[in-house]
């Protein structure tokens, strides 16, 4: 048997303490790190938020804090439980009905908002919605290129412009909170929601995000903009190999400047929500693991509350808080404490709020944390005009030319023969590849569905893919279209376009796997077959890349005489073809002016977005004016899925 000995009393003493002083200097290091703010509240504004906050019971206060999902809940149940928030995710539509017209959404929101104001007068109800590019969860909506795409662009007018009109589309439908933008600076593009980042330079990140915010909440009170959401605090683009909800490891510096940077630029735009993020951080000056963003009181309330002054409201992510050690979906004292005030719980609403309020009443949330959490709710409720100055209308949806500009500009072209492009509009050109005319390729994920996979074309009815775009500029009959590039012979048409992609994806459903690497051919090999039927054989070749983030394409840039980051593009493939073919009313030919936010690799395992000697490094591109071509092949690795290192 072996006895453990105890220390001296003066001793156990003194380690505490010094453990105590440990754990406070780095508390204050990582504090310190962030610029420090002051509030800026409007007395008025205050004095009704009181009024409001006196007036609601501890079971209303409850129900402002709680937000269930469309499809989990009606509008009498909202009037039951006094419920202040709601969100449709993606998938989600008023009856299921992916065809609802914006007049179907709007009247959905009108009934839940009366049952709202019957159970807590003067205090309506807001409802979110993830219109990430674009209003894509309803149906006849432009859908933006994604923000990796804006990134290229490097336009910050245009960003806010994209703002202002997804802002439009969701008032339309009578929602009033857009989940967007994102604002992570991605250090490994394995990430599956790497397309949903501007780019990897936080001072980018920075400037396009704020950008966002003030497009999307422009004219908020006058019922014409919505609340834009900063997400997701913080470092969920830093995660360790780019998995999906992992942990971020990097100083409190790093943490600040880099992963932080976003936040600042969406705070001076008056950003008014915060989303936390599903990622851990640990501290790798100080070697502590701080676990779940969702519980961590001193990011979210010592430096977002507290350091930097944010007077919004900070929401959870999609039950977010079940992953929070000694917490579940239903019941989360701890991400409450910690700084969570609403709490998104789509299908756990009820014994979530049932659970919450016991634990309130037990005094395990503290009344002072129930009441701040409810405070900020109504601070950012009396922002927002509840009527919308926004007609229900399809068109209300679309803003074509935006979008159409957006991805003309967004186009990134790495490789070039000169005098290859643009194409002539006498030209006869065979298109191949399935993604040439497929919306769903061409818009990506978060597109009708969470997903965005499973739809087809006939849920664009608004869209128009690069095949049929083609079409209207060349004339059908010069466009011949062989999906998979064995019905024709290339040296019968003057240039072969071919489109290859990413299926489409969102969140860790997009995750490169530690088995995997960057290399496109191989987990689409029919796109590296249709490329290969088509090379060399008396035509040249265009190849444009659908994709969500960099990829190793060395053996299909090879093959092409021209190839071309497209990105995600949305629904306006007309956009494309701007750049494509020569303009036929004599205007001068823009060109390519679309530049890198990221690197490109120039092997399959280059997973960082610091990787060295890249293809091309952040700023590359090409104009399409250049005098020489780049002839050297470029390299490939022999074996066709090599094994990259941890």
């Amino acid at each position: 048997m072996t006895m453990t000995r105890k220390p001296p009393p003066l001793l156990l003493a003194a380690a505490l303490l010094l453990a105590t002083a440990t754990g406070a200097a780095e508390t204050d290091a990582v504090v310190q790190a962030w610029p420090a703010r002051k509030p800026q509240r409007d007395a008025a504004l205050e004095a009704r938020v009181e009024m409001a906050l006196k007036g609601l019971s501890l079971r209303q206060k409850i129900g402002q804090m709680t937000q269930p999902e469309i499809r989990a809940i009606t509008p009498d149940e909202v009037r039951e439980y006094a419920i202040g928030t709601v969100l449709n995710g993606g998938g989600g539509w008023p009856g299921q009905d992916r065809t609802a017209t914006p007049a179907q959404w709007r009247a959905v929101s009108e009934a839940y908002q009366a049952a709202a104001l019957q159970a807590t007068p003067g205090i309506p109800l807001i409802w979110g919605t993830d219109a990430v590019h674009g209003h894509n969860n309803v149906r006849g909506a432009t859908l933006f290129p994604h923000n990796i795409a804006l990134g290229a662009t490097r336009d910050a007018d245009l960003v806010r412009d994209i703002g202002r009109a997804t802002a439009r589309a969701v008032r339309a439908s009578g929602l009033h909170w857009a989940f967007a933008p994102t604002l992570a600076v991605v250090q490994d593009v394995r990430w599956g929601r790497t397309y949903e980042s501007f780019g990897v330079d936080p001072e980018l990140v920075k400037r396009l995000g704020r950008a966002s915010v003030e497009g999307l909440q422009e004219g908020l009170k006058e019922g014409r903009g919505v609340l834009a959401t900063a997400k997701h605090y913080v470092a969920d683009g830093g995660t360790r190999r780019g998995i999906d909800q992992g942990v971020s490891p990097t100083t409190p510096t790093e943490l600040a400047q880099v992963h932080g940077a976003g936040y600042l630029g969406a705070l001076d735009a008056g950003v008014l929500t915060v989303m936390a993020s599903f990622s851990s951080w640990t501290d790798s000056a100080a070697y502590v693991e701080h676990g779940k963003m969702h519980g961590n009181r001193l990011l979210l309330t010592g430096v977002l509350k507290e350091r930097l002054a944010f007077d919004g409201l900070v929401v959870s992510d999609w039950d977010g808080i079940g992953q929070l050690p000694g917490c579940s979906n239903e019941d989360c004292p701890a991400a409450i404490n910690a700084g969570i005030d609403i709490v998104m719980v789509p299908f756990h609403w009820k014994a979530f709020f049932n659970n919450t309020l016991r634990a309130a009443e037990q005094g395990r949330i503290p009344m002072a944390r129930i009441d701040d959490a409810v405070r900020r709710i109504l601070r950012v409720k009396f922002n927002v005009g509840m009527a919308s100055s926004v007609p229900a209308t399809v068109d209300a949806l679309q803003a074509p030319e935006l979008a159409r500009r957006a991805v003309r500009e967004s186009l990134v072209l790495l490789k070039h023969k000169p005098g290859l492009l643009p194409l002539k509009q006498t030209s006869r050109v065979l298109v191949v590849g399935a993604a040439a005319d497929s919306l769903a390729h061409q818009s990506g994920g978060w597109s009708m569905t969470w997903q965005g996979r499973d739809t087809s074309n006939t849920d664009y009815p608004q869209g128009t893919t690069l095949l049929a775009a083609l079409r209207q500029r060349l004339g059908t009959a010069q466009v011949v279209y062989d999906a998979d590039g064995s019905m024709h012979n290339p040296k019968d048409f003057d240039a072969v376009v071919a489109v290859l992609a990413e299926t489409p994806y969102a969140e860790g459903e997009g995750d490169v796997r530690i088995t995997e690497n960057l290399r496109h051919s191989h987990r689409h090999p029919q796109d590296a077959a249709v490329l290969q039927r088509v090379a060399g054989r008396g035509a040249p070749v265009v190849t444009l890349l659908y994709s969500g983030r960099p990829l190793y394409v060395s053996d299909l840039a090879n093959k092409s005489d021209a190839f071309i980051a497209a990105w995600q593009p949305g629904t306006e493939g007309m956009g494309l073809t701007d750049v494509l073919v020569a303009p036929a009313d004599g205007k001068p030919w823009p060109g390519f002016t679309g530049r890198l936010s990221f690197p490109w690799p120039a092997g399959p395992c280059q997973f960082s977005a610091h990787a060295a000697n890249p293809w091309w490094p952040v700023g590359g591109g090409l104009s399409g004016r250049e005098a020489r071509a780049d002839a050297k092949p470029l390299p490939e690795p022999a074996d066709p899925q090599p094994i990259c290192p941890l």
